[in-house]
């Protein structure tokens, strides 16, 4: 469970499948073993949804979702020939709990976690193989700085 760091961003491979990205801020609470003290902190993860495009209208900045999905590595050369990696988290299962930006009740989203999933059917589920590399995809920045946190 977390908030989402940006608004998702959508593109399309280049045989049409459809691939948004955003990042999502997770808290946890941590003690200071020096001074005894509880404090925040927030661990940045790279989302990927493949196959979704209508759900990416849904996905703002600020917004309290609950993802499952599997772990992915992907490597890459920049432009400057250096081999780069991001490990991201290609989802399987959104549920739009709540936060910042709620749209109205009426329109089925927002309120709270007894709101259904947002699911990908599983004949559209890519696997690892044929979901293919997005070299068209930027992975984006980094994490959002403490600037830039949404709540």
């Amino acid at each position: 469970i977390g908030h989402l760091g940006r608004d998702a961003e959508t593109k399309f491979t280049p045989s049409g499948v459809s691939v948004s990205q955003f990042t999502l801020a997770t808290n946890r609470r941590v003690k200071d073993n020096q001074t005894g003290e509880w404090k925040d902190e927030t661990d940045w993860h790279r989302i990927v949804v493949w196959r979704q495009e209508n759900l990416a209208q849904y996905l703002t900045k600020g917004k309290q979702v609950y993802i499952e999905g599997r772990l992915q590595t992907r490597t890459w050369e920049d432009q400057n020939g250096q081999k780069r990696s991001t490990t991201e988290v290609v989802a399987e299962e959104i549920f739009l709990l709540g936060g910042r930006g709620d749209a109205p009740a009426e329109e089925g989203f927002g309120g709270g976690a007894q709101r259904g999933p947002v699911s990908m059917p599983r004949q559209s589920r890519p696997q690892p193989a044929s979901a293919g590399p997005a070299d068209d995809f930027d992975p984006g920045p980094g994490p959002a700085g403490d600037d830039d946190v949404p709540f």
